[in-house]
């Protein structure tokens, strides 16, 4: 388990969908929430939940526009093109709110409207 991450790392394993790569960079008790879904705590819940969303889509790639980082924390903003199992594809502008604590994630919020990326297309 790295000691640190970079944004490069993260979003490195998140665009690869490698669930255990990503739960690497939690804390054991970190607590994960995707929009307005229900928060998931602990890095093996995260694991399963990522691993389902992952397997949900056929590929995710990230265009982060500007990364701030205050101290204990890593804010992103961008866009994330979504691809699905169908072949169609769903761009749509994320922002990022992350705590770190020991160089490893402890809080992650996405703040994203994904809605549309299940809607019969």
């Amino acid at each position: 388990m790295p000691e640190t991450f970079s944004t490069g790392q993260l979003f490195a394993a998140i665009d690869a969908r490698d669930a255990s790569r990503f739960a690497a960079l939690l804390q054991e008790d970190a607590i994960f929430q995707f929009g307005n879904a229900p928060a998931v705590r602990g890095r093996d819940a995260i694991a399963e939940s990522v691993s389902g969303f992952f397997a949900s889509i056929a590929a995710v790639q990230h265009t982060l526009s500007e990364v701030w980082q205050p101290p204990g924390t890593l804010i992103c903003h961008g866009h994330v093109t979504y691809t699905r199992h169908s072949g169609s594809t769903l761009t749509v502008p994320f922002a990022n709110i992350l705590s770190v604590d020991s160089g490893l994630v402890r809080d992650y919020r996405i703040f994203a409207d994904i809605s549309a990326l299940y809607a019969d297309v």
